[in-house]
């Protein structure tokens, strides 16, 4: 048999096909609840981030639904979505991660050249994200053209394309149902302060300190992603930064018994 090309998966996905996999083969049936971020995590050695990034795109794909404070429940798939279409799609902490230190140089080095045509379009696009409802389309445009705007300032075409382009994929399916989950009135506020903190850095020209303020943002973007959405008995959210590379293992089976009390324990909210 001839040697074939082996393609590097993502670790979320690889996650995702071994609970597909699972399901189908009936060790969680349709009904079941499946163990929490914490236990999946510590069964597969991977990070929780990338857990979350797994249940997310096994929703997108119709094969859970997650019922946030209750847990992640298998429920009987409409239609079959083929995975090996979704395989080209980011997850969301990746590419928050490859914002966070892209843009922080970007926002270190506008402090050092940004003019005021640069801080006033900057200011534009705080003005707009004040007066704009979130989540919505209207804020997501605004949000966008504060970063782009930031990127602009270094007079380089190719990085306001790299920075336009890294935001866009905010509007990808799997990122989008996150947002869906976290993303509220409140969070935009405080994402705006962010936002005005990292600005307030780049027109007292202070390159460590608006680098810093993107990475903040950033991070706390990530954070904010990863608030518990299942039934955790551990409290508070949990930030977690692991770049694990280790090929995950095969969660273990359940016990019939526990399987059963873990599908009827819980308030199910809708």
């Amino acid at each position: 048999m001839p040697l074939e090309a082996v393609e590097a998966r993502r670790l979320y996905r690889q996650v995702a096909d071994q609970l597909r996999s699972l399901i189908d083969s009936g060790e969680y049936a349709v009904g079941s609840r499946l163990p929490t971020e914490r236990e999946l995590a510590e069964q597969l050695k991977v990070s929780r981030p990338t857990v979350r990034e797994a249940l997310i795109a096994l929703e997108v794909e119709g094969r859970v639904r997650i019922r946030v404070g209750s847990g992640i429940y298998v429920i009987e798939p409409a239609a079959i979505a083929a995975p090996a279409a979704a395989s080209v799609i980011e997850g969301p902490f990746e590419l928050l991660r490859a914002r966070e230190f892209l843009e922080s140089a970007i926002a270190e080095q506008a402090a050092r050249v940004a003019t005021k045509d640069d801080l006033a379009r900057i200011d534009a696009s705080l003005v707009a994200m004040e007066n704009v409802e979130h989540p919505g389309e209207a804020s997501m445009v605004h949000d966008r053209a504060f970063h782009v705007a930031i990127a602009g300032s270094l007079g380089n075409a190719v990085l306001v394309r790299v920075v336009g382009e890294l935001f866009d994929q905010r509007l990808n399916p799997y990122f989008a149902k996150l947002a869906h989950y976290f993303e509220s009135p409140g969070t935009w506020r405080t994402a705006l302060d962010e936002h005005r903190a990292v600005r307030d850095a780049i027109a007292a020209h202070d390159p460590d300190t608006a680098s810093k303020a993107m990475r903040d943002h950033l991070v706390r973007s990530q954070e904010r992603f990863a608030q518990n959405f299942g039934a955790e008995s551990a409290a508070g959210p949990v930030s977690e930064r692991s770049r694990t590379v280790r090929a995950p293992a095969k969660p273990s089976k359940p016990k019939p018994a526990k399987k059963k009390q873990a599908a009827s324990s819980g308030t199910r909210r809708r």
